[in-house]
């Protein structure tokens, strides 16, 4: 293949590909500016709010603009799935990036990628009541603490607004800033602190090798600085049955269990709960005489850190193997108890085995599952 030949190809690709390039902009110009469909109206829950807006944009960021926020971890780009909603009328057609993320019962039930949906026309829709109450808050990192050498512990003062309300369990979604060419995201992180401080949310952040978000709160949040972040998010949360609790956790998946049995601490609640966190190796482990402590005061409580892959002449002296396998040595019939997870996909569908395996009904399992 001679030198001429060679230039010549790829002069065409790169010619095709500004072209595709050019195209896009052009065809995203066109929806945004050229093409005027004018003020579309939003109907929520059977009327229960209403709302005006220039169509064009997608439902997410049109609802975002009236202070209503759709879970959404990767902004908005379809490829998170968390922004679905019921999108009763006005949706048009299912997209090809949104097809794949929805089941054919969620068809059927007119689940829709709220970020897919463009606002061309009137829209009914139906969002969980909750959302309503979640807000868009500023704030400034009083303390960035290194809990592991992967996890760090963020301490948030809220400025605007300066309260929130929210349930042990739930999540926020803290927005990153752009640096070194890399977009701002959203990405989501369980709340640490505990409902009674009203002020302020703790986060505990793991860092994902060349994960945009956590790599931007290890590499170039600071102390003293202002961030974006809202919330409160999902239904994860302690029940009031009188059931016995099976906890397990993973690395940051500590977050919310830590907010829980604060919080029960806090208000009194008794209820009998055997707390499992796996990891690595011991350097893995945190807050260990923290929770020790706390099942020292409270008979209720019982810790029981598990290391997977630690050393046999470390000295460790506590529970060793996958996670699961201590929890089922532990609890062989779980059918009398809750459990309340916290971890990666993976450790939770395993979790989801040993534990219904045991006799836990599904129901009784509860979990927010974060990839």
């Amino acid at each position: 293949m001679t030198t001429d030949l060679l230039y010549s190809m790829a002069t065409s690709v790169i010619f095709l590909s500004s072209t595709g390039v050019v195209l896009s902009v052009i065809l995203i110009f066109a929806e945004k500016k050229i093409l005027n469909y004018g003020p579309c109206k939003i109907s929520i829950n059977e009327g229960e709010r209403e709302y005006t807006v220039q169509g064009g944009s997608s439902l997410l960021s049109s609802l975002s603009e009236n202070e209503i926020f759709i879970p959404s971890a990767c902004g908005g780009r379809g490829s998170c799935a968390y922004c679905k909603v019921k999108v009763l009328e006005g949706g048009g057609m299912i997209g090809p990036v949104e097809e794949p993320f929805l089941s054919p019962e969620e068809r059927k039930d007119n689940i829709r990628l709220s970020c897919q949906v463009k606002v061309r026309n009137d829209l009914k829709i139906e969002i969980p009541k909750e959302l309503f109450s979640v807000k868009r808050f500023s704030g400034v990192v009083e303390a960035k603490e290194q809990l592991t050498y992967d996890i760090v512990h963020l301490k948030i003062k809220l400025l605007e607004p300066k309260e929130i309300s929210f349930v042990s369990g739930q999540y926020m979604q803290l927005e990153s800033e752009e640096y070194k060419g890399k977009e701002a995201v959203i990405r989501a992180y369980s709340i640490a602190s505990t409902p009674s401080q009203t002020d302020r949310v703790d986060l505990m952040v793991r860092l994902v090798p060349n994960g945009i978000c956590t790599t931007w709160v290890f590499e170039h949040l600071k102390a003293r600085q202002k961030i974006c972040l809202s919330g409160p998010y999902g239904e994860f949360k302690l029940s009031d049955t009188q059931a016995p609790i099976i906890g397990i956790a993973g690395g940051s998946g500590m977050a919310p269990i830590w907010s829980i049995v604060n919080y029960m601490i806090e208000n009194g609640i008794e209820r009998e709960m055997t707390y499992f966190f796996g990891a690595l190796t011991q350097r893995d482990l945190f807050l260990v005489d923290e929770l020790e402590e706390v099942a020292k005061k409270h008979p209720w409580f019982n810790f029981v850190p598990a290391l997977s892959n630690e050393p046999e002449d470390s000295g460790w002296a506590g529970e060793t193997g996958l996670i699961t396998d201590v929890v089922a040595k532990h609890f062989p019939d779980t059918s009398q108890h809750e459990a309340y997870l916290c971890g990666s996909p993976g450790m939770i569908n395993a979790c989801l085995n040993v534990l219904t395996k045991g006799g836990m009904p599904e129901e009784n399992i509860f979990y927010d599952k974060f990839a």
